[in-house]
């Protein structure tokens, strides 16, 4: 009978931590070089810019061991248990897996911010250490531990999609018939990882594993498929980047990098169907556990990261926050590019609701917005003299049940990531202010123009507290414009019309 292969917990929860802190600051080399030469590809300027700060970005958390994205992201862990192993501890590999979550993410050289909330339908506490995980587990044959390790950002997971289609339905037309409802919140270029069969539960758990698998499109394209999964996977890749959507929907040629798909026997009466995007923050790594030790992931080489430094455009319009005015505002158009400079707000989710509740109540505020630019951000912690921590974009549309009262309150811009929904775009040409975008996937970089930072309201908030941060030369883009002139809606319409009549993806 074959001996037991014995893994320890320590082992088990140091190797855990290690993958995390890792993949919250190196990018998987894949994606690394796809990008790269996306950026190489890229025709729409907005979009080359976009990538240019991605890839700088990227370099400089390598370099500086920061994360990647402010949102560090919920943690998936995937385990192939090899039958003939045995975890030396009393407790649940749940528990054991959660320690590794809990050292990576307060781990004091590079805190990573905690979003995770227990009672997630009414109090929605913060756990303060990022657990729990969510663990899936399959037994297999053999003697050693096989983990993969994705920490993924709320952008991205909040665009997943599902359907249970009927077996004769379309899948290229389903996933492609989705892309204008994800908008640019998933921060693209990026991934689509696709699950097809199981059930409803087993086919969303393939869309995610399959995002694990190393970027291989431009090796498969130049082979040509052998199956009829790779067929597929060229077909949507064709598709949704035939789409215009570009890097942070600017309008481009690279939507997406890759297609990854998996699939699994279903009953005769359906076809499930399920997609999970990757975003700019892409973060994932594999280790194997043995019983020999902790497994450690070796340091890429910051050599083989593009040779693409971004610098402020010289052609962008310089704004001085502390005198901004309307007439200046309603100057501005979609598309200008602009470096902002002075003190601006903050606030999110929770500032928001907390403000619209006491104008509501007649009660006074504690800050005046009058004037003043907002910008949705929740930072990383600052560590080592940092004055604040990553801090890039979240999600503009979540805002946008909030932005009449914001605008009724004074503001003149607000900046986030991504598009506003139609209402919120109509709110704002009305108000004739703008909504401005910073690129997802950029936070150290965008840190490195914040240079001062102070909580002004809301502490209790934590991370989404009411800052006042003071900067200078933040990278934005007009996104939608005092008229209610839409970057997302314009500028892909006009590339999608651009790749159908001149074959820009052609080959």
């Amino acid at each position: 009978m074959t001996s037991s292969t014995i893994i320890r917990e320590d082992d088990l929860i140091d190797s855990v931590a290690d993958a995390l802190q890792f993949i919250s600051y190196y990018h998987p080399m894949d994606y690394i070089r796809a990008l790269g030469d996306a950026y190489k590809a890229e025709q729409g300027p907005a979009a080359k810019d976009a990538i240019a700060q991605i890839l700088t970005n990227s370099r400089m958390c390598a370099e500086g061991h920061r994360p990647i994205c402010q949102d560090t992201g919920i943690v998936n862990v995937f385990v192939r248990w090899g039958q003939d192993c045995r975890l030396d501890s009393r407790r649940s590999l749940q528990d054991v897996v959660d320690d590794g979550v809990r050292r990576a993410y307060n781990f004091a050289e590079n805190k990573l911010r905690a979003s995770i909330l227990a009672d997630p339908a009414f109090t929605r506490r913060n756990t303060r250490d990022n657990t729990p995980c969510v663990l899936s587990v399959e037994m297999v044959p053999g003697n050693r531990v096989d983990i993969d390790v994705a920490a993924k950002g709320g952008g991205s997971e909040n665009k997943s999609k599902f359907k249970m289609m009927n077996p004769s339905d379309n899948i290229v037309d389903w996933v492609v018939a989705q892309i204008p409802s994800m908008g640019a919140g998933w921060c693209p270029p990026g991934m689509l990882g696709i699950g097809i069969g199981g059930t409803a539960e087993h086919c969303m758990k393939l869309a995610k594993k399959s995002l694990m698998e190393p970027i291989d499109m431009a090796q498969l394209k130049a082979r040509g498929p052998s199956n009829d999964i790779e067929k597929l996977r060229i077909e949507i890749f064709d598709a949704v980047n035939a789409q215009g959507i570009g890097a942070q929907g600017l309008g481009g040629l690279s939507t997406v990098l890759d297609v990854k798909i998996l699939d699994w026997p279903c009953h005769a009466a359906g076809k499930p169907v399920a997609m999970i995007p990757n975003c700019a923050a892409t973060r994932h790594a594999h280790f194997t556990l043995d019983g020999s030790g902790p497994s450690y992931l070796e340091k890429p080489d910051l050599d083989n990261w593009p040779d693409v430094n971004w610098q402020p455009d010289a052609a962008a319009k310089r704004v001085d926050l502390d005198n901004l005015t309307p007439q200046e505002v309603q100057g501005w158009q979609n598309g200008d590019r602009l470096l902002l400079s002075g003190k601006m707000l903050t606030g999110r989710d929770a500032a928001h609701k907390r403000i619209r509740d006491m104008v509501a109540a007649g009660e006074e505020l504690p800050v005046d917005f009058r004037g003043r630019a907002i910008y949705y951000v929740g930072p990383v912690d600052p560590v080592m003299g940092e004055i604040v921590g990553p801090a890039g974009p979240t999600t503009a549309t979540r805002m946008d049940q909030f932005t009449e009262t914001m605008l009724d309150l004074g503001l003149l811009a607000m900046i986030g990531k991504a598009e506003r929904g139609a209402d919120a775009v109509e709110v704002i040409s009305r108000f004739k202010v703008a909504y401005l975008m910073a690129t997802g996937g950029a936070a150290y970089l965008v840190s490195r123009a914040i240079k001062e930072a102070k909580v002004v309201a809301f502490e209790d908030l934590g991370m989404e507290a009411i800052y006042e941060f003071t900067v200078e030369n933040m990278p934005v883009t007009v996104a939608v414009d005092s008229a209610g002139n839409n970057v997302h809606t314009l500028a892909p319409a006009y590339w999608r019309e651009r790749i159908a009549s001149e074959g820009l993806l052609a080959g």
